[in-house]
């Protein structure tokens, strides 16, 4: 069964006293989650929203997300997730592009809606909370609570999230609803013995983001399992959370990681409920998943995809035995390989992770493409951009994630970095993250980026934006020194700036673009 929202009426009928999602002390059983979603649908109906239109989530981490991305699909919608921290110039692009008609937000961000609707196809505003004026309240908006759910086809669109646009005007990507069913299901099944109705989710990962979508919220919704959302990320009311409610299962990004372990009490925590957390969204720092690991005797398992990809393609399964640094093995069902700019596939190294100041990166690396059956039918309205990121051989259709990295014997995969974040100094490639992973080894280093700025001799050469520790005296003639002494010559830093904090999306990612001046 690789419908979504059908393979959620399955769980509701099996699990119908169970939690689905529980919020700040209010528990919601499986069979009230699925009225709500149906009365959610038949306002969408009475508002004329017919098959395959687009309906707009631009909500934190709420109950009535979970409860108006089902009543979407339901209702035979396609949801286009939107990111609660945008402001109107940002929505704008993702209303008129993907002509969503009705919008559901709270009372702060409707007046971004406001601004633009005029310039968009939204006819219809639903605010969580008080409704404002020419809105309606998310209550009022709900219809009847039974509702026939509109039968769509597995090949048929279930979602349209954008990408971060961290390098251009952000793309719709269209998501099946075999894409997200069979990615949701494969997620669910990678911890040990699978995500069980007794297990607890915590819901920090965004939800308009495809890994706490997918990964996290309809993992759950798949298994009878229970969802705990939270609004926005705070390290300390989320450890609140998970000693409370004894949680059994943390999926967070490397900042998450990294700011808990940089608490104040953060060994004064007890996080023994956790059976299992795992990471993605970008490479965690060694030291930080080592750190978190003694503090808390609980493993922490890298895993690796994209919004493109629905999003996960490669996990570290624990019965696969871990290897720290990989992003693990390609997922069951889904294919990947590691490709040359000629398309032919990079021969796999004898084991990794090997020492990259012993082998030569560019010698074993390529980059990463995947097929399978979560990645994406293509971008929206962009045939262009679609035949740039896939490629057809064999009868098959790889995409391209413009991710580099290199491959084992064993079948264990290593991302290198991004494509585009690669530093051309003086005729040598520099791999920011390997440059990060040793800031992350210093004592006085509480956060790093790297990025490659334009210089005049070497063409562009490496600087490091650091956020120290509190009370830290370390100088960046000190932290440039340890990495010359740890680093070839060309690698090391030639400028260190300390800063406050690094600029981050919602999901944690380093928005490199921002330290490099663009």
């Amino acid at each position: 069964m690789t419908n979504l929202v059908t393979h959620v009426a399955s769980t509701v009928e099996e699990y119908p006293d169970e939690t689905a999602v529980s919020f700040r002390g209010t528990d919601i059983s499986y069979r009230e989650f699925w009225g709500q979603t149906a009365a959610f649908a038949s306002g969408l109906a009475e508002a004329g929203v017919e098959e395959d239109g687009r309906v707009g989530i631009y909500l934190p981490n709420l109950p009535q997300f979970v409860v108006g991305f089902h009543g979407t699909l339901r209702a035979g919608g396609v949801v286009v997730p939107m990111n609660p921290q945008y402001k109107a110039r940002e929505i704008e692009h993702m209303l008129t592009d993907s002509g969503a008609e009705v919008v559901v937000t709270i009372p702060d961000l409707a007046g971004f809606v406001e601004e633009v609707r005029d310039d968009t196809d939204v006819h219809t505003v639903v605010t969580v909370g008080d409704s404002v004026e020419g809105t309606a309240s998310f209550e009022e908006f709900c219809g009847a609570p039974e509702f026939d759910t509109v039968a769509r086809g597995d090949d048929e669109i279930a979602c349209q999230p954008y990408t971060s646009g961290t390098t251009g005007t952000p793309k719709g990507v269209l998501l099946t609803h075999h894409n997200l069913a069979s990615n949701a299901q494969v997620s669910a099944d990678l911890l040990p013995g699978g995500v069980q109705p007794d297990d607890k989710q915590i819901g920090v990962l965004p939800l308009f983001h495809i890994y706490g979508m997918t990964v996290v919220m309809n993992a759950s919704l798949f298994e009878g399992a229970a969802y705990y959302p939270l609004p926005s990320w705070d390290a300390q009311e989320a450890l609140d959370l998970v000693e409370e409610e004894e949680l059994t299962v943390f999926q967070g990004v490397p900042a998450m990681y990294n700011d808990i372990i940089n608490q104040p009490n953060a060994e004064e925590r007890h996080l023994s409920s956790l059976r299992l957390c795992g990471v993605g969204g970008s490479g965690i720092p060694v030291e930080v998943l080592r750190r978190f690991e003694e503090l808390y005797d609980v493993n922490i398992y890298e895993g690796y995809g994209l919004t493109e990809t629905s999003p996960v393609t490669h996990f570290n399964r624990p019965e696969a035995g871990r290897r720290v640094g990989s992003i693990g093995k390609t997922l069951p069902g889904v294919e990947s390989m590691i490709v040359d700019h000629d398309f032919e596939e990079v021969a796999p190294v004898e084991e990794g992770p090997v020492d990259e100041d012993e082998v030569d990166l560019d010698d074993i690396t390529g980059e990463v493409v995947i097929h399978g059956p979560n990645v994406m039918q293509g971008y929206h309205n962009r045939p262009e951009a679609n035949e740039e990121v896939f490629t057809e051989r064999d009868g098959k259709r790889w995409f391209h994630t413009g991710d580099i990295g290199y491959h084992d014997a064993d079948g264990f995969f290593y991302i290198v970095d991004r494509e585009k974040h690669m530093i051309n100094t003086a005729g040598y490639n520099v791999y920011p993250r390997e440059v990060e992973e040793l800031l992350f080894e210093h004592e006085a280093v509480a956060d790093a980026a790297v990025v490659g700025i334009p210089d005049d001799r070497r063409g562009e050469t490496v600087k490091a934006f650091v956020v120290t520790v509190p009370d830290s005296d370390v100088t960046p003639e000190e932290i440039k020194q340890f990495c010359l002494d740890n680093l070839a010559e060309y690698k090391h830093p030639r400028e260190v700036e300390f800063v406050e904090e690094l600029p981050r999306t919602t999901t944690g990612k380093v928005q490199k673009f921002e330290l490099r001046g663009e």
